[in-house]
Parts: structure tokens; C-alpha cells; sequence
């Protein structure tokens, strides 16, 4: 591609050199780079890629975006290198990356989905939903990014602006009409989504995390805001009426904005007539649908999901029958039952709302007299905050807690588990077990569970795997719990 149309949508503020050049790739890595390669320097969190431009250059980097003006090189006839001068690279990427592969999201309806919880269930949900309905369909999630009925493993929520648009192109190339997408306050803070064209945009709830990266949580909830911010008018916009920062979300968006709620009047209205831990009778907007999913975060969930696919054009009745057929996503509130009797449930709940939501469903439903046993960590190098918070709600929800580690990363597990025991009094610590092997806090909760009883197993969900010391081990709490469940 020439690089005059790629610098035509990232409006330089100095270029110095020749725009009329083909440009053979892009990247943001300068492990990449070869010649021909335009070589986008991002300022990033531990490394910054403008100290690598002399580099890129040596590897026959053709081109140069960079916003630190101290880099800024004449270019001379010897390396015939040109460099474009923006204000921000993160965005320059973004608006480059949607160029170079054809603003694919242009031609998809694409959907945008944030929040703190919930993302994953509602993305995940409509693609099968849409796909049921007949269309091609695209996923772009946490567990798994799906082109129609590829799978693509994924890395993070949102990928970065060049695999994103790549995978995007790719749904298009596949005949896909829709794509879904999880979009996580670090990809909108990172403006890895530049350049993206949504047709829709959702909010699920807010509640504290990644505050080791934002911050505070005002500056948490104004980068999520931007999604809604950025919409068309064409566009529309769908939020949750029953969390307080729903209709701040919406309070300067351009796109159609419509509401749900299990609590007030809203266009999406829905409540629980009957729940059990293999589904729940409710009411939608007047009917009764009975889904396989469990929880009251599930029917907000489910609300956000008929919302945005009525606003797709579909028919309610059919969102209905199809939402009624939908099983649970891997990893958010699966249940398992053993011949011993107990159920065991099994949670990607990592956030201290998120918990709260799980064991309050979970109380809700199982059998008076019955016992809840919660397993729970707290992952390495993360908001150290929420650990204390996450350690009272497990405790004063539960009938038996017990601590263990989640993915420790580059942290000693113990001092993980000392900053949520700092959540605890002297009497609760006394009932509470602490063992940092989580194969052997999941076994124990297993041997001290009681036919009737739930064990609540939190935190990793459809993970399978570890981090410790930086090492990547295969550990799934599915697995652990069915070993034990027979």
C-alpha cells in the first residue's frame, strides 16, 4: 500500500521525507520490522518503541510514525526513511491498522460491549444467538475469538489495533455479516480500538477494577464512557438502568439509547418467577421464556442481550425461543454435580461485585440448611485493593471460606493471601482455611462438602492455566472439581 493513503487518515503534524513509497507491513514491534515495514513507535507502559527507531531503521524500516519530537530525523537520500510526526501513535495505529486491511469494520455490524462483568456472557451469547438466527457471524472475547465457527485463541480481551482489524478482515473475507466484540477499559484507554466503526455499543455494570492501572475509579469509568462517546448517530446505545453509572454512560451520546432493568421502568424490562441452579422461569417485557442460566446478573445479562438484538432488527418472539435454548459460557457460573450429592460451581467471579453477585445468587437457590464453601484468590500483580474486600464479602457470604492462590505471577502467593487475611477479624481468620496449593484447597472444600451442600469455586473460570513466577502451568478448576465430584 502507499504510504501517502495511510498518512492520509492520521493527519501528521510534520513529515520529513517521501509519502510516495509502498509500504510491504506495520507493525508496532521492532522484532518485526524488515525492509519495506512501516514501524509505529507507541509509548507503552514498561518499554517505550521510540528508543527502538535507530533500529527499525537498520532493519530497512521504510517509514516511521512517532510522537516524541526529540526522534524527529531528516530523512537523507543514503536511508531514504520517512518520518511522520502525530500527536498520539496509540491512535495513529488504530486509524493505520482499520487502512491498511480495508476498514473492515465498516462493512460488519459490529457491536461493542464494556463493562466490568457481564462482557463476556453477552458477547459470547449473541454471537450464538445472531448465529441461530441464520447469519455468519463474528466473536471477539476473553475465552475464545471465533471467525463463524473457527476458533482463534485469544491473548486479551481486545487485541491490539493490527491483530484486531486482521481478525475483523478475516470475518469479512468469511462472508460474516456481525461481529461481536468485548471491549476492555485498557483497550479504549490505549486506543486500540481507533478507527473502529460500531454500530452498537453496551453497558453491562461498574465496579471497581484495574485500578492498578487507571488509577481511580473516576478515570475508570470516563475511559469506558468513550465508547459511548464515540458513537454515530446511526448508531445505537444500550445501558443498564439499574447500575448508577448507566446513564452516565449515555449522557453525551449521539447514537439511539435505550434501557434495561430488573428494578424500574425501562424498554427491556425482565424478573426472576422461578430459579433453580439449572436455570430460571422469567419474565421478558410481558413473557415468560425459561433459560438454562442462573442469577440475577444473568437476567440483566439476558435483558442487554434481547435489547440488542431487538435493536438488530430481529423479531422478539424469536430472540426469545433461541435465548431459551442458550447454554452458560465457559467458566461463568457452570454447575457441576457429584454423585455425593453437592453441587459445585464454577465461576470466572474476580472482581469483589462480582463475588457478591455469585454467592448471593447462589444463597438464593440452594436448600436451607444447606452449606456454601467459597474458594477464592486474588491474582499477582493486580489491583492489591480489592484483596481485602474480596476476602470479606467471600467470608460473610459463605458458610466455609477458603484462601487459596489464583495466578500469583511474578508475587509470592502468601503475601497475596496476607493482604486478603488483612480483610478479615481476629474471629474470622480463626474459621477461615488458608492454603496456598489450589488443587489442594479445591480438594479439601470437595471432602468437607455435605450432600446438599454448593462449594463456589472463584476467580479463574475458563482459565486453564497458572502463573507462578512468571511460568505458565496448565491448571483447570474443571477438571480438579470432577476428579473429586465422582
Amino acid at each position: 500500500m502507499n504510504l501517502s493513503i495511510l498518512a492520509d487518515v492520521i493527519a501528521p503534524v510534520r513529515v520529513s521525507g517521501s509519502l510516495d513509497k509502498e509500504i510491504t507491513s506495520i507493525t508496532f514491534d521492532s522484532r518485526k520490522v524488515e525492509y519495506g515495514t512501516l514501524f509505529v513507535a507507541q509509548v507503552g507502559t514498561a518499554v517505550d518503541g521510540h528508543t527502538f527507531i535507530d533500529k527499525c531503521v537498520q532493519q530497512g524500516a521504510a517509514a516511521v510514525v512517532l510522537s516524541d519530537e526529540k526522534y524527529m530525523q531528516t530523512s537523507s537520500p543514503e536511508d531514504g526513511v520517512t518520518y511522520i510526526l502525530v500527536k498520539d501513535t496509540d491512535k495513529a495505529l488504530g486509524l493505520i491498522a482499520s487502512e491498511w486491511f480495508g476498514r473492515p469494520s465498516e462493512k460488519l455490524t459490529l457491536v461493542g460491549v464494556t463493562g466490568t462483568n457481564g462482557k463476556t456472557t453477552i458477547a459470547t451469547l449473541l454471537y450464538k444467538l445472531v448465529r441461530q438466527m441464520g447469519h455468519k457471524v463474528g466473536l471477539l472475547s476473553t475465552v475464545c475469538n471465533y471467525i463463524e465457527d473457527e476458533a482463534v485463541p485469544a491473548t486479551h480481551t481486545t487485541p491490539d489495533a493490527i491483530e484486531l482489524n486482521g481478525l475483523l478482515a478475516r470475518m469479512v473475507n468469511a462472508g460474516c455479516e456481525y461481529a461481536f466484540m468485548e471491549v476492555s477499559s485498557h483497550a479504549i484507554a490505549q486506543q486500540r480500538v481507533a478507527g473502529l466503526d460500531f454500530d452498537g455499543a453496551l453497558f453491562t455494570n461498574l465496579t471497581r477494577d484495574h485500578i492498578d492501572y487507571h488509577k481511580t475509579f473516576d478515570n475508570y469509568r470516563d475511559t469506558k464512557k468513550r465508547l459511548f462517546d464515540g458513537l454515530k448517530k446511526t448508531a445505537f446505545a444500550i445501558t443498564n438502568k439499574d447500575d448508577k453509572n448507566g446513564l452516565v454512560m449515555t449522557q453525551n451520546c449521539q447514537a439511539r439509547v435505550t434501557a434495561y432493568s430488573t428494578r424500574t421502568l425501562a424498554d427491556y424490562k425482565g424478573q426472576i418467577l422461578e430459579e433453580g441452579f439449572d436455570g430460571m422461569l422469567l419474565q421478558v417485557n410481558g413473557q415468560e421464556v425459561f433459560v438454562p442460566l442462573v442469577g440475577r446478573f444473568n437476567v440483566s445479562n439476558l435483558l442487554c442481550i434481547y435489547g440488542a438484538a431487538v435493536q438488530l432488527g430481529f423479531e422478539p418472539m424469536d430472540i426469545l425461543r433461541v435465548l431459551s435454548t442458550l447454554k452458560p459460557v465457559n467458566g461463568r457460573f457452570e454447575t457441576i454435580h457429584s454423585a455425593k450429592g453437592w453441587t459445585a460451581i464454577v465461576d470466572y467471579a474476580h472482581t469483589p461485585d462480582a463475588v457478591d453477585n455469585v454467592i448471593q445468587t447462589i444463597r438464593e437457590i440452594k436448600k436451607e440448611g444447606a452449606k456454601l464453601i467459597t474458594v477464592v484468590g486474588c491474582g499477582g500483580n493486580r489491583d492489591k485493593g480489592k484483596r481485602p474486600m474480596m476476602a470479606q464479602i467471600a467470608k460473610r457470604g459463605s458458610e466455609q471460606l477458603i484462601l487459596t492462590s489464583d495466578n500469583p505471577r511474578d508475587e509470592e502467593p502468601m503475601d497475596i493471601l496476607k493482604d486478603m487475611t488483612d480483610g478479615l477479624t481476629e474471629e474470622e481468620l480463626r474459621s477461615t482455611l488458608v492454603i496456598e496449593d489450589r488443587a489442594a484447597a479445591i480438594q479439601t472444600a470437595c471432602t468437607l462438602a455435605q450432600k446438599g451442600d454448593v462449594i463456589l469455586i472463584a476467580g479463574k473460570g475458563h482459565e486453564d492455566y497458572q502463573i507462578i513466577k512468571g511460568v505458565k502451568h496448565h491448571f483447570d478448576d474443571h477438571e480438579v472439581v470432577r476428579k473429586f465430584a465422582k
